[in-house]
């Protein structure tokens, strides 16, 4: 069990973080240059679906003139996010083309040609946005099309939105940033350290004014630290002063459950979210763009996204639109294929390979990473485990990484979950220090695919027989109202028939009573 080690630069208690690596950091390289904007590209391609939840639905048509900031897809679900231009121009397509994902999968996406004048819609601010109820505040950063933009893309107004019974008393600003080569939320942090401030007050008064409002910061991340805390003074809303905490850096002390431990010493049950404990968790991008998105009226259109590898000639962070496709930001960094091993949208740890130079960047893009023969070679040829142990005592999450890849191997996905495969953050930490080269993460990863399509067809197979058994219910109480319609007209035909006799029996009575 981890313990209590050390205190945070304000005597905040913090723990520490249970397994985790110490990978090469390389943070440095993508902060010697200022942030820039990226030019626009040819075209933008915006995914239907840069989010968890059900694809957005499409608000035009092809051949529509659109300006910046207008909604061009609806979110289609209480999980789902709305999707923004993000810049002037016309919609010149709206079918499936490549996207960023493990599988190499394509999806709807909408093509817009851009007109070069970058024309917003009108916005609609708020000066006084302090002022607004929490009903008021959620619609509009729903409207805002945001997500999450340090991890998996939650919709940001429905981890807003806890039910009733769960009074959130605190509310925790994820600014860890943990992965190698990253540093788009540390200059976010540096640069627009008001807004995120601005962003954690709005939170805080979202969510009813929580006991405590944390900020969470890596050790590594000083002049990110700082310029929070100076924020914080300089912020005219006393209300809500977070609290900027600074712990030992340590992979993947990012995730939102390792977090929550590491700040506050609770952990999250398998199966349960942090709002059952009283705690909400928000990334920093997510925080400053629900606060612009509150202020001003803008959209989530573009985001701060790391450019770092030797197979780049020029390593930076950069703003870039939303739907650029990576071909255009390789060209204007001097990708180098010859010297890329490797080319990924995330970090080393967790990034996902990119397979298609067409695809275009989202919400949660927040690195592209050309890694060098040299900073990541290609693996050696898997061979037998050995059963050292040292991928159960790296996992963050309390797993047993061996046990489930024999389950992963055999495809008895019935154990496999019973070993709680489900809490598996994908962090990579297992397979980083596995001597026998086993790509643990892959294992696990398509593990659950397998198990996400198996409870497709289940739920496939369980409508189905529910449609059979009601259309057999239905034929059958239509067979029974026409049994029971015909035996009634039998009996009334009866009824008549016996009428008829016993008229006609009636009559030949009278008649020989006459003849008499």
């Amino acid at each position: 069990m981890s313990q209590l080690i050390a205190r945070s630069r304000d005597q905040r208690k913090i723990w520490a973080l249970p397994g985790g690596i110490h990978p090469a950091e390389n943070k440095q390289r993508s902060l010697q240059q200022p942030l820039v904007d990226l030019p626009l590209p040819e075209t933008i391609i915006l995914p239907l679906s840069q989010h968890i939840g059900a694809p957005a639905k499409p608000l035009v048509k092809v051949g529509d003139q659109v300006l910046t900031g207008q909604p061009v897809a609806e979110a289609a679900g209480a999980i789902s996010a709305a999707v923004h231009a993000s810049t002037s121009g016309t919609v010149v397509a709206i079918e499936e083309r490549p996207i960023i994902h493990a599988s190499g999968m394509r999806a709807p996406c909408i093509e817009i040609e851009p007109d070069g004048r970058d024309q917003w819609v009108p916005l609609q601010g708020c000066e006084d946005y302090r002022e607004l109820d929490a009903s008021t505040l959620l619609e509009k950063i729903r409207a805002a099309g945001i997500a999450g933009m340090g991890g998996a893309g939650f919709p940001a107004a429905v981890k807003l939105n806890p039910r009733p019974e769960q009074r959130i008393h605190t509310l925790i600003i994820n600014g860890t940033e943990c992965e190698p080569y990253i540093t788009a939320d540390d200059t976010l942090m540096q640069r627009y350290a008001d807004e995120v401030i601005a962003g954690t007050q709005l939170l805080a008064q979202l969510l009813h004014f929580p006991q405590q409002v944390l900020i969470g910061v890596e050790d590594n991340k000083p002049a990110a630290a700082e310029a929070l805390r100076q924020a914080i003074e300089r912020s005219e809303c006393k209300k809500v002063l977070p609290e900027v905490v600074e712990f030992p850096t340590k992979y993947p002390s990012g995730g939102e459950k390792q977090l929550i431990y590491i700040l506050t010493g609770q952990e999250v049950p398998s199966g349960a979210l942090p709002a059952s404990l009283g705690i909400v968790c928000q990334n920093v991008g997510s925080t400053a763009a629900i606060y612009r998105a509150v202020r001003y009226g803008e959209p989530l259109t573009s985001r701060i996204t790391t450019v770092a590898g030797n197979g780049f000639e020029l390593e930076r962070n950069v703003r870039v639109r939303l739907g650029t496709p990576v071909k255009h930001l390789l060209y204007l960094h001097g990708y180098k294929a010859d010297m890329t091993s490797r080319l990924v949208i995330g970090g080393p740890m967790m990034g996902v390979a990119i397979a298609d130079m067409d695809a275009p960047l989202v919400k949660t893009s927040n690195c592209v990473l050309a890694l060098g023969h040299s900073e990541q070679p290609l693996p050696p040829p898997a061979q037998a485990c050995i059963r050292c142990g040292q991928c159960a005592s790296v996992c963050p999450a309390g797993l047993l990484p061996q046990q489930l890849y024999w389950y992963a191997q055999s495809q008895d996905y019935e154990r496999i979950q019973a070993h709680n495969l489900a809490d598996c953050i994908e962090c990579g930490s297992c397979s980083f220090v596995c001597p026998s080269s086993i790509p643990l993460v892959q294992y696990f990863r398509a593990s659950k695919g397998a198990i996400r399509q198996q409870a497709q067809e289940k739920i496939k197979s369980d409508r189905s027989r529910e449609r059979f058994e009601a259309r057999k219910a239905r034929i059958e109480a239509e067979e029974a109202e026409k049994e029971a319609k015909r035996l009634a007209r039998k009996a009334a035909a009866n009824a008549k028939k016996k009428a008829a006799q016993e008229a006609a029996a009636e009559k030949g009575v009278a008649a020989d009573a006459e003849s008499r």
